[in-house]
């Protein structure tokens, strides 16, 4: 195959962030000629669950992946609760009524006239199906003047040092069920740093529901031993542990000699992320025949992203109250313009994040002049669609973190820096991390940043039609183990300075798949792979600029859904 020339991918490349800066189209679609159908994608469809590289995404998102989010009935205007648009008096308490007014009410939408609205707290949504809608990004702002620090305290690393947590956690606006709120924020005033999770601070505020029999990735359905306490429309976890020889990690990592070969008992970090838990809806539950004998069978809403084996005791599970069918919608965040912090000292100053989360979303949302732009923490089946992150620049544009699972990221961009970096901070990008699976990036332009795979061998995750300035650095500590676990996916991605880092990953992923991209090199941050031995993992149509077909892997699953 013949390449093209640099100037010619950088060229095309720096002419698809062009045009998405304007808000046009992204990139004409290429004639039949001029695009290639690799062999991972014929193979993918024969065997679209259980493909070794490619990961099942089609049902990323809200709703299982639903194009059209809901649209909440108008039960609230933050004006008649005494909110004005004048940018000089604090409007936090006013949208913060209102908001738990609809809360009240059983959901609906809260709405933010257009204006500047000056906000002194956090902007809180805690209650299920309730929704907050600007005008529009471009229409209604709200001007943040303070800190998470300034607001709740400061917020210690449960693994010790003098780090901050706000590096990696919290919103101003904070989609976060009042329950979970108020447990994590007590816990954080009297120093006593918690687990963020999906079973409380400590991690043990859960019981059994039933254990599960053994299952193949990919299935729908489980066989269950006790059916009692299920019913359609529950959403559960199901938990699995590790043992002591961490086959689960193993497995995680796609097995094999690499993965049994590699030390996983000193990855203290690592290990403290498991059992894996992963939260589901139930759509369907079939009783055993036998009147004797309480077993059955569920459906799933979403295939199972691991084997179900008996070793790691598989279970499915209560949890803490999560939040769902709620939203934030049309407006713009600004925090005051302060320097950025030195790495991971963090104020917080962070835009909009999601914590034990479920079927929420945002839409047409940008955040300027924060710490940290978009945040998914133990949130599971959210989609963030039209978000941007402007201004001084962030440490963390969007952080993925906590056993975060099968969300969906689309039409995102990461603007260029207004101000020159501060001396020993550190820009990400689009981060991943702890364990988290079956995540998609897809249609973004990064004008900074990388594609941040942050230790803690997140697994599965897709990064899809994405334009990058490749010109952050990867964080992760080394007790977190792994950058990757098995079936990472890279598709159709346009690297427009050549840097290599992280978006070229046949060297570095177990078995996983770098699909059309141009031409890159190492320089800067080099990474090695973390497992010794053949990776198992696939490169093709390497050297080509949008030429891959399907050109966008999310959407071309979504569209073989039956």
């Amino acid at each position: 195959m013949e390449h093209p020339s640099r100037r010619g991918v950088l060229g095309g490349a720096i002419a698809v962030a062009a045009v998405a800066a304007t808000g046009g189209t992204a990139w004409a679609k290429p004639g039949p000629a001029e695009t290639e159908t690799p062999a991972l994608w014929r193979e993918f469809k024969a065997t679209p669950y259980t493909h070794p590289q490619v990961p099942y995404i089609a049902r990323a998102g809200a709703f299982s992946g639903t194009r059209r989010l809901p649209r909440r009935k108008v039960v609230a205007n933050v004006r008649d609760y005494g909110a004005v648009p004048d940018g000089t008096r604090d409007a936090a308490p006013a949208i913060n009524r209102a908001l738990a007014d609809a809360g009240r009410r059983g959901g609906g939408t809260v709405v933010v006239p257009p204006g500047e609205y000056r906000v002194d707290g956090i902007i809180r949504i805690a209650h299920d199906n309730v929704v907050l809608r600007g005008a529009g990004s471009s229409r209604t702002t709200l001007r943040a003047t303070k800190n998470l620090t300034e607001l709740i305290g400061p917020y210690g690393s449960r693994y010790g040092g003098d780090k901050s947590s706000w590096s990696w956690a919290g919103g101003l606006i904070w989609l976060c069920p009042q329950t979970r709120w108020e447990s994590l924020t007590t816990a954080i005033r009297a120093k006593a740093w918690p687990f963020e999770g999906w079973t409380g601070n400590k991690r043990d505020e859960w019981r059994t529901l039933t254990p599960v029999h053994p299952a193949t990735r990919g299935d729908r359905t489980l066989e269950v031993q006790d059916t009692t306490h299920l019913h359609k429309g529950d959403l559960v976890l199901l938990r699995l542990a590790d043992d002591a020889d961490h086959t689960l990690l193993e497995h995680m990592a796609g097995g094999g000699a690499g993965a049994e070969a590699y030390t996983w008992d000193d990855k203290t970090k690592l290990t403290s992320y498991v059992p894996y838990e992963w939260p589901v809806r139930i759509t369907s539950i079939k009783k055993s025949a036998a009147k004797s004998t309480v077993q059955g069978t569920i459906t799933l809403e979403r295939p199972l992203p691991l084997d179900v084996r008996p070793e790691w005791d598989p279970r499915l599970t209560t949890h803490v109250k999560a939040l769902t069918g709620a939203g934030v919608e049309g407006l713009t965040l600004e925090a005051v313009e302060t320097p950025q912090s030195p790495h991971l000292l963090d104020k917080g100053y962070n835009g909009v994040t999601f914590q034990c989360a479920y079927d929420c979303w945002a839409d047409d949302i940008v955040v300027r002049h924060v710490d940290n732009g978009f945040g998914l923490v133990s949130a599971s089946a959210c989609t963030l669609r039209r978000t941007r992150v402007a201004g001084r620049g962030a440490h963390h544009p969007y952080f993925c973190r906590e056993g975060s699972h099968d969300n969906l990221v689309e039409d995102f961009t990461i603007d260029e820096r207004t101000v020159p970096a501060p001396s020993g901070t550190q820009l990400h990008g689009i981060n991943v991390e702890g364990l988290s699976s079956y995540n998609v990036w897809s249609r973004g332009t990064m004008r900074m940043g990388t594609f941040d795979s942050h230790r803690g061998m997140p697994f599965a995750n897709v990064r899809t039609d994405i334009t990058i300035e490749n010109n952050g650095r990867h964080g992760g500590d080394a007790s977190a183990g792994p950058l990757f676990g098995a079936r990472f996916t890279h598709w159709n991605i346009r690297v427009t300075n050549e840097r290599a880092g992280l978006t070229k990953i046949d060297g570095l992923a177990p078995y996983s798949a770098t699909v059309g991209i141009n031409e890159v090199r190492e320089f800067d941050q080099i990474d090695v792979p973390d497992f010794p031995g053949d990776l198992h993992s696939r490169l093709e149509l390497y050297g080509t600029t949008n030429k891959v077909h399907p050109r966008n892997l999310h959407e071309a699953q979504r569209d073989l859904r039956p």
